[in-house]
């Protein structure tokens, strides 16, 4: 009995917040903007809120992209009041059904798809089936708005047909209203590139590390230009922004090695990615480390596979994790040292402090679960959690903790909590 009240609570209250949501996004004046895709889609997002940000007032909502998120964001933050020009929502599909609901509530005047790849396989199988579900933010645009698309890519160039809205197209394709050209990128020296639209040609610099990070900077760059900011602004902006940690970030201690952190997602197609932007370095010394992937299905193949890529292009590959023994290398691979099988996080971490030459070129590839950006992190910072299992999806840079023992958290959150508190009630009564 005590159940269902709670539970009827919680559906009373849910669909409290849900109606506040809805009359926010009603009354709202902003322009709303939603981004989907299987990849690039958080960076895309930051960027373009990072853009418009020199044109306006703007709430961005990456990472965080439910639809519990949203209705937080439209129902509190957006009810609040105050002028608010721009909306830039990153959008999410876990699972079919996921987005529709999201998209329909978000109601956005643009709607930006950045690619269609296989991810959560156990939910959606094919590409067909990704494409379907991202398709519902274009179907939710609002009359007057429009769909931005990438051209290259034949999934989310068919969503032009599931609304009546103008649709605009970026990529290298010659059909693109933006279409892109001289890409080009070798660390140290960051992406660089060109776009072609009705006003000109714009020459693009930015601080990436790769020439993958074109898709989401184009798609944020022709959002902006399509929604009349100024080009310099659009140039200028872009060029300032600071990459988002664990997302091709770079980090490059005093002294020790340059690395570049992408151990966010790490989805089977993203690998390439990431191991051609080092087989482009001008480095002389290059590693690999890798962790888990991204959607795994038990299959032994694809870090044997990844170990034979990352094997041509780095002098050491290191495998981290519980799927550290699915490389296949060799055993003269691992007499030699040019592999390596860790198991934690802080291995590894020790295994580079022992061996890390100044200036060569260090790739941390995962997904979050394994947090190892901490290796990276562990040369500015004392870093002292060391768990291998938080059970947290955010970064350690994010959560902030990570200098503070794992088993100490929640007393630690607890006294900074009541700190605030009392900092609150002093403010209140003057002192």
């Amino acid at each position: 009995m005590r159940n269902k009240r709670q539970k009827s609570r919680y559906d009373l209250g849910w669909r409290l917040r849900l109606y506040l949501a809805r009359r926010a996004r009603a009354r709202s004046k902003a322009t709303f903007i939603g981004i989907t895709g299987s990849s690039g889609k958080t960076t895309a997002g930051s960027l373009l809120g990072h853009i418009l940000a020199g044109h306006g007032s703007v709430y961005t909502q990456v990472l965080a992209n439910t639809m519990k998120l949203l209705v937080s964001t439209l129902s509190r933050r957006m009810r609040k009041g105050g002028q608010t020009d721009y909306v830039v929502f990153e959008a999410a599909a876990f699972g079919p059904d996921t987005m529709k609901p999201m998209a329909e509530l978000l109601r956005p005047d643009v709607a930006v798809v950045t690619m269609v790849r296989l991810e959560h396989r156990a939910s959606f199988k094919t590409l067909e089936s990704v494409a379907h579900e991202k398709r519902a933010l274009v179907a939710a645009l609002e009359p007057g708005g429009f769909a931005m698309l990438n051209a290259d890519d034949p999934h989310v160039l068919g969503m032009a047909s599931a609304s009546d809205c103008r649709t605009v197209t970026f990529g290298t394709s010659e059909r693109a209203d933006y279409r892109v050209s001289d890409i080009e990128a070798a660390y140290p020296k960051p992406l660089r590139f060109s776009i072609h639209w009705r006003g000109g040609v714009l020459d693009i610099e930015t601080p990436f590390p790769g020439a993958h990070f074109w898709l989401p900077t184009v798609a944020a760059v022709a959002t902006a230009l399509e929604l009349g900011v100024p080009a310099q602004m659009v140039k200028d902006r872009t060029a300032t922004f600071q990459p988002l940690e664990n997302r091709g970030q770079v980090l490059a201690p005093a002294g020790g090695p340059h690395f570049i952190v992408d151990a966010a997602k790490a989805p089977w197609h993203s690998l390439t990615l990431a191991f051609d932007m080092i087989a482009r370095s001008t480095f002389g010394r290059k590693r690999i480390v890798l962790g888990q992937l991204s959607d795994f299905a038990g299959s032994n193949r694809k870090y044997a596979d990844a170990y034979r890529s990352a094997r041509e292009i780095a002098d050491q590959v290191i495998y981290a994790g519980d799927h550290a023994h699915r490389s296949k290398a060799s055993q003269a691979d691992r007499d030699s040292g040019r592999f390596i099988e860790l198991r934690t996080a802080k291995e590894v971490s020790d295994y580079i402090a022992q061996t890390a030459q100044p200036d060569e070129l260090i790739l941390i590839k995962s997904s979050s679960s394994l947090h190892l950006e901490r290796v990276a992190l562990a040369w500015t910072h004392d870093v002292r959690c060391w768990v291998s299992v938080c059970g947290k999806t955010e970064g350690c840079e994010q959560c902030g903790l990570y200098e503070v023992p794992f088993e100490q958290h929640r007393k630690f959150v607890a006294q900074r909590k009541l700190k605030r508190r009392k900092h609150r009630l002093l403010r209140l009564l003057g002192r």
